[in-house]
């Protein structure tokens, strides 16, 4: 039996600063979904929503209150939570249950309003939740990212020229998207001369938090012969790994504690994408065009090598030849990434395979990678939540 699931419509509602309830997003995006798949609300059988956990009760029970917002009609629901891998992970349980049989389309939705500033764990005292924990020790994103950036510097001689290099490469993909939140371009100049906000990490190396929202419909390959619009578009692989001990990356919330000191390291963020790859028969060199997490700019560079572009150490001159542009050898970020979209938890990951979906339809206008026939994500949520989808033509 084939194990692929078909894309048959992709929707989002444009990132910012909105101050709206994050259903208002989520609607919007499953409607332009439903609308771009020519499929009615009272055909889906299934719908999968990703959870928010700054929404208030309604963000618990995302799936129901996506379906209540666009009308009862009795499909079966899902919540899904996986921090930055919730997208993903909201789809993955789409995909089972389409391939168990027991649906042919669903509907999958994330969206999320944010506050200003850090996602910051709820208030009070909770020596339990690693989450504060980690605020309380003064690890909070950009804290943490720093660390990898000067981790990088030391392992390969990353500069922070090419971290910023990564935040320009990005924006001129972003200028053309009419779903980013930021729509400018900028220099290195630019970049280095920004606030520092974590050393080596500048305001303009670090992504910010936004409103939005991202759905797609999917389906049986059956049903989508018969019905789909577009070009298919299949999702070859899905890849939600814990990580294996020991680890060869110190992860939050053990960033106390490392493992490979004592036994043999296994790559956590190596493992997600080699998973996906092991579930799509596909490996890196089958790869058109990527969307992967830059919550920090430096952190793209350790992305590029951990779904196989290069060999560890190799990123930071896939960037300085151009490859990673588009119009270059393996295009990274077309979207313009989470630099020019910033985070709304529950809707980036299947923000990200609207980008692919697009990019492989041949729809994605001046951000078009020419030839584009297989796309891979990766993003990463805290506590071993890995995130990696394999869409194919």
């Amino acid at each position: 039996m084939s194990r692929d699931v078909a894309v048959l419509g992709v929707g989002m509602h444009p990132w910012g600063k909105w101050g709206r309830n994050f259903a208002e997003y989520g609607v919007h995006a499953a409607r332009a979904a439903l609308a771009d798949a020519g499929v009615a609300w009272r055909r889906v059988e299934f719908i999968s929503g990703g959870a928010t956990m700054r929404c208030g009760y309604p963000g618990y029970v995302a799936g129901a209150t996506f379906a209540q917002a666009l009308g009862w009609q009795g499909a079966q629901v899902n919540t899904s939570y996986a921090a930055c891998a919730t997208g993903s992970q909201a789809l993955a349980a789409a995909r089972a249950r389409i391939l168990s049989g027991e649906c042919e389309v669903a509907l999958v939705v994330g969206a999320d309003t944010t506050p200003k500033g850090f996602l910051a764990p709820a208030k009070g005292v909770r020596p339990d939740d690693p989450d504060w924990v980690r605020f309380h020790l003064g690890f909070t994103n950009p804290t943490y990212f720093a660390l990898y950036a000067r981790r990088r510097m030391a392992l390969y001689g990353a500069t922070e020229r090419d971290f910023a290099a990564v935040k320009v490469k990005n924006a001129e993909h972003g200028v053309a998207n009419p779903n980013a939140r930021y729509r400018k371009a900028f220099s290195i100049e630019d970049v280095l001369g920004s606030a520092m906000v974590a050393d080596p990490l500048r305001l303009l190396n670090v992504c910010a938090t936004s409103d939005g929202g991202a759905a797609l419909v999917v389906s049986s390959m059956e049903y989508a012969r018969q019905h789909c619009q577009h070009p298919i578009v299949r999702i070859a692989g899905i890849s939600c790994v814990t990580p294996r001990f020991a680890s060869a990356e110190v992860e939050l919330p053990d960033i106390a504690t490392d493992s490979a000191v004592a036994a043999e390291a296994h790559s956590y963020r190596a493992s997600i994408a080699a998973q996906a790859y092991s579930d799509a028969g596909i490996g890196p060199e089958d790869v058109s065009v990527a969307e992967v997490y830059d919550l920090s700019s430096a952190l793209e560079l350790d992305w590029y090598e951990h779904i196989g572009l290069c060999r560890p150490g190799e990123g930071e001159n896939l960037l300085r030849t151009g490859a990673t542009r588009i119009g270059g050898r393996i295009p990274v970020n077309p979207s313009g990434g989470l630099a020019c979209f910033g985070e709304a938890v529950p809707a980036q990951a299947l923000a990200q395979v609207c980008e692919l979906t697009w990019q492989l339809r041949g729809q994605a206008g001046v951000r078009q990678v020419a030839g584009a026939k297989v796309g891979i994500t990766a993003n990463q949520g805290l506590f071993g939540h890995g995130s990696s989808v394999i869409l194919m033509r």
